[in-house]
């Protein structure tokens, strides 16, 4: 049982880093943003956002450990709150992006600008958990929302890391 947590944990985190890899590599090549680029990365990461969260689901299920009636209360606040993520990960995605095409050509604005958007999603992202931790806590106890945030918060730093040494660092 304990083994087919660690697995899926290491299939969800392989599977949803490709796509900064594949922006990584295209900083380090010559800059060739094209249309068909840019659909094909959509599209790439789309297909790997819906593998993802079937992933995630089934970690959660796993360690959340709900009764059915419990469940019934924590799988919409759940929802929610994955929504809301989403459009947090669609701008940090856009500041990979960002970051990829003008690796090469970094100048300390643009660098300081990347930062500050870094610094301000990850501030909107501890935001967003403390209110679905809230969400989940008046609805289910200190205990279950305990227990999202830590399975949430141990999904995150692994999908972060992977994120952040898939880049390359700043040169100059």
């Amino acid at each position: 049982m304990k083994a087919m947590k660690w697995i899926l944990a290491a299939a969800l985190t392989a599977a949803l880093f490709y796509a900064p890899k594949v922006l990584a590599q295209q900083a380090n090549n010559k800059p060739t943003t094209t249309e068909s680029q840019e659909t094909n990365i959509r599209a790439y990461v789309e297909l790997l956002r819906s593998d993802v969260k079937t992933k995630k689901t089934a970690i959660l299920v796993e360690l959340m450990q709900l009764t059915d009636e419990q469940a019934e209360k924590f799988w919409p606040i759940y929802r929610e709150y994955d929504f809301e993520l989403q459009a947090l990960n669609d701008q940090k995605l856009a500041g990979i992006q960002e970051y990829a095409k003008n690796f090469q050509n970094m100048t300390d604005e643009k660098a300081d600008e990347l930062a500050k958007l870094a610094l301000e999603l990850e501030n909107k992202r501890n935001e967003l958990k403390r209110k679905y931790y809230e969400k989940v806590r008046e609805q289910l106890g200190g205990i279950i929302a305990a227990r999202f945030l830590q399975v949430e918060n141990q999904m995150l730093m692994v999908i972060d890391l992977q994120i952040a040494s898939s880049l390359p660092i700043v040169e100059k």
